[in-house]
């Protein structure tokens, strides 16, 4: 497990790339037949893939690591399947997720396994995890069920469409909000104007890109912002005091996970754009 711990805007801007690299992105998301796993000390998100290829994953031991009995014994947990059709078994009941399906696994579940129905078309299950109060059903969510909401203009270069898959009204969890963005065609800045959100922080993990092309991930404050380079499945850490946006070389998809204060989505803090330096 790869742990990261906090780091405050003073210190961040003093960073230069491999140090921003260092803190606050994950290079390898999916490896075959592991769970990769990346726990940050904002919210204490916890956030990796797992692709089964060979044969069923099953979540380790973390009774030690984690100060509990069990991963999920104070923790929700948050899958969605960007590979191949899988199945996930929680506590003995399998579920079938399919290409861009979801699901919501609620605190006290105790054991988790993955699989994948094709070894040529593997599974690959994004999975953020927050410390959770109270125990909401295990739910699986659907693309029609993703609460749809298309955004943006292709004048300004982001018109995208917004599937909330863990959100109020779709999903009961504590803290835990999930959703995948799809830009269109002609599109690169996944927001702008950007935001910050003081009350929540987030994990974004960009996939669907080509080899040749990165996404441009902005960081920092407002007055003081810096970037990431990026490529296909990749995560990063993007903290409540930093700007949330990125802008790709071309049309990309991103999974948003944030963890917080609050669940209400457009709780933001929009930034003017003469602000921005």
């Amino acid at each position: 497990m790869d742990i990261r711990q906090s780091v405050n805007a003073a210190y961040s801007k003093t960073l230069d790339t491999e140090g921003l690299r260092k803190e606050y992105l994950a290079e390898q998301i999916f490896a075959a037949d592991q769970i990769t796993m990346t726990y940050s000390h904002v919210d204490r998100i916890v956030f990796g893939g797992i692709m089964p290829v060979a044969g069923e994953v099953v979540m380790p031991d973390l009774g030690k690591t984690y100060g509990t009995a069990y991963f999920l014994e104070r923790r929700e947990m948050g899958v969605i399947n960007i590979g191949g059709a899988g199945v996930i078994v929680v506590d003995g009941v399998s579920y079938d997720i399919g290409h861009e399906e979801a699901l919501y696994i609620g605190k006290g579940s105790k054991e988790l396994a993955f699989r994948s129905v094709s070894k040529d078309a593997p599974a690959k299950f994004y999975y953020n995890s927050t410390p959770a109060h109270a125990a909401y059903p295990i739910k699986k969510v659907t693309r029609d069920m993703a609460s749809p909401q298309t955004m943006g203009d292709a004048k300004t270069s982001n018109k995208r469409t917004i599937n909330k898959y863990i959100v109020p009204g779709v999903v009961d969890s504590c803290q835990l909000i999930m959703g995948l963005t799809k830009l269109e065609e002609g599109s690169m800045w996944n927001t702008m104007p950007c935001h910050t959100h003081e009350r929540r922080m987030e994990v974004y993990f960009y996939f669907n890109m080509s080899p040749d092309s990165v996404v441009f991930h902005m960081c920092g404050e407002p007055t003081e912002t810096r970037h990431i380079v990026m490529r296909n499945e990749q995560a990063v850490i993007s903290p409540s005091w930093s700007v949330h946006t990125g802008v790709g070389t071309q049309a990309y998809t991103f999974i948003w996970g944030m963890a917080g204060e609050n669940q209400t989505f457009p709780d933001m803090d929009h930034v003017a754009m003469t602000t921005l330096k």
